[in-house]
C-alpha cells in the first residue's frame, strides 16, 4: 500500500484491514517519547471513530516505562479479544495512584493503543497496522520538558535515562524496522494531513 499522507485514505485502508485482536482491528502507533504519537492517534481516531488507548494511562508511575504490559493485556487486549467489554483504571499522575473509577472500553471495528512499546515484538500478530512516529531527539527533548513542565536538573536526568531506555528497547526490538507507516511527527501539517519518513 502507497500511503498518501491523508488521513481519509490512511482510515479506508484501515476500515478494509483484516481483524486480527478478536474482530478487533487493533491499530499501534508506537515509537519514542515527545515524538508525536498522541496527535497522530487522536487525529486518526477522529477520521476513523475509534477509541484511543494511551499506555501513559497504564504505568504505575516512572518506574512502570515497560513492564504494564501485562496489565494492558490483562484488562484491555484480553477481553477485547474475547469480545467483551474491557475495564481498566487510569494512572493519576498527580497523585502517583490509580484513579478508582475505571474506564469503560466496549469492543469497536477499530482500537487504538497508543505509547512506547505498544509494537513490541510479542503483541505484532494481534496487530492489523503499525505506525511508528518519529522526530528529532531535540525535539522530542523539549516537547516532554514543556509536556511534564519540570526544566529541573533532576527531571532532566531522569528524562535521559527514559530516553535511554527507549533507545534500546527501540534497537533491540526493531520496531521502526516493522512498522508499515513510520511518520515524521516534527512535521506542521492540516488536520487531515501527516508526513511520512
Amino acid at each position: 500500500m502507497e500511503f498518501d499522507g491523508r488521513f481519509a485514505q490512511l482510515s479506508a485502508y484501515v476500515k478494509n484491514l483484516k481483524p486480527r485482536l478478536g474482530d478487533v482491528r487493533l491499530i499501534a502507533v508506537d515509537g519514542p517519547s515527545g515524538a508525536g504519537k498522541t496527535r497522530f492517534a487522536l487525529r486518526l481516531a477522529k477520521q476513523i471513530d475509534a477509541p484511543v488507548v494511551h499506555t501513559d494511562d497504564l504505568l504505575d508511575g516512572w518506574e512502570d516505562q515497560f513492564t504494564f504490559f501485562d496489565r494492558l493485556e490483562e484488562r484491555v487486549l484480553g477481553p477485547l479479544r474475547r469480545g467483551q467489554t474491557a475495564f481498566y483504571q487510569r494512572y493519576r499522575w498527580d497523585r502517583g495512584a490509580f484513579d478508582p473509577v475505571p474506564v469503560r472500553l466496549d469492543p469497536a471495528p477499530v482500537v487504538i493503543v497508543e505509547g512506547v512499546s505498544v509494537a513490541r515484538r510479542g503483541i505484532r500478530p494481534d496487530l492489523s497496522l503499525i505506525v511508528f512516529v518519529d522526530a528529532p531527539p531535540e525535539l522530542r527533548l523539549a516537547r516532554a520538558l514543556a509536556r511534564d513542565g519540570d526544566d529541573s536538573v533532576a527531571f532532566r536526568a531522569y528524562l535521559e535515562r527514559w530516553r535511554s531506555a527507549e533507545d534500546r528497547h527501540f534497537a533491540a526490538d526493531r520496531t521502526k524496522q516493522h512498522a508499515d507507516l513510520v511518520v515524521d511527527g516534527s512535521a506542521e501539517t492540516a488536520d487531515d494531513r501527516y508526513e511520512r519518513l
